[in-house]
């Protein structure tokens, strides 16, 4: 019997020391540190098993891989991989959900905190020798913000949002469910519009499809009367991000922290790019999910996949 091909693309989206436990039945395994989408044919071709992180997988590709039996998704969201070319062909997709919800919620907490506080301006401050310039143990340049009793909206919902809301009430927030964009809101949720012109931070945790894209543009950012801190940790392609560079300018928010953006790494023509060295911006390389306890459980989920998968073929 041939040994069951295993394609892992993208290994380098895990740390080097957070490895994944190869299977126990026999079986030849390959991996790469990284994969463009025109490379992506070629190394699966023979492919049983593919693991993926970002790779897209699109119908073309996976029209080259007539062998293809299982695709693991080393992440939650599958908007990388074309689900109905994968259902059409009897393909299961496998992907892990749940892992990183402390990790992300912490991530979102700590750019709230920076922004809110404006650490990253007095830190640059301090740097520039403003500190001994005052004459003064402190100085009062950059405004601080407490967050007990403002209020946070959570645009979408899930492990990572509840955990996002269960910390943010320990900080003494007023939590909110924003509905849908749209429409009438559901119990325990407040109007779309009417959170975006009454919150203090929003947190965008919801997929990415073709109703969620460019949720917030031009318009959603002219209903935010309060100045809202925005953070989005879910996907760049939510925000539009021509109309949030207008919005930063315009002073329509005091604040915005990003973990993602609509291509990554950053585009040389990405918008954002013209406000990057800002204070009140901090963009992050995609890394709110990374805490190590939590790529720890993807490659756990993704051996045990893996190992049972191979054990029911080859059994």
């Amino acid at each position: 019997m041939t040994k069951p091909v295993i394609v892992f693309l993208d290994r380098g989206t895990l740390a080097p020391d957070v490895a994944l436990l190869r299977p126990s039945t026999p079986h030849e395994w390959r991996e790469y540190d990284a994969t463009s989408h025109s490379e992506a044919a070629g190394r699966i071709r023979d492919a049983t098993v593919v693991i993926v992180n970002k790779v897209r997988l699109d119908h073309p590709v996976i029209e080259q891989a007539p062998g293809l039996r299982l695709v693991l998704v080393a992440a939650t969201g599958t908007d990388n991989v074309d689900l109905e070319a994968c259902r059409r062909r009897g393909i299961p997709v496998r992907n892990v959900v749940g892992y990183g919800a402390t990790s992300v919620a912490e991530h979102v907490l700590a750019l709230v905190l920076a922004l809110r506080r404006n650490i990253v301006a007095y830190r640059q401050s301090v740097l520039a020798g403003r500190w001994e310039e005052s004459g003064q143990f402190c100085y009062h340049d950059f405004p601080i913000a407490e967050l007990s009793g403002s209020r946070l909206m959570l645009v979408g919902g899930g492990a990572i949002g509840s955990e996002v809301g269960r910390l943010a009430r320990a900080f003494g927030m007023d939590v909110v469910a924003a509905g849908r964009k749209g429409a009438p809101a559901a119990e325990g949720r407040i109007r779309f519009d009417e959170g975006l012109a009454t919150a203090d931070v929003i947190s965008l945790h919801c997929p990415l499809t073709p109703e969620t894209r460019h949720l917030l543009g031009a318009r959603e950012f002219a209903l935010m009367e309060r100045r809202p801190i925005l953070v989005n940790t879910a996907r760049g392609a939510l925000v539009d991000g021509t109309a949030l560079v207008e919005a930063v300018r315009a002073g329509r928010l005091s604040g915005v922290g990003l973990d993602v953006l609509a291509a990554e790494p950053i585009a040389a023509d990405d918008p954002v790019r013209a406000i990057l060295e800002l204070p009140s911006v901090i963009v992050t390389p995609h890394v709110a999910w990374a805490g190590r306890a939590a790529q720890l459980r993807v490659a756990e989920v993704l051996s045990r996949e893996l190992e049972m998968f191979l054990a029911a073929e080859i059994g």
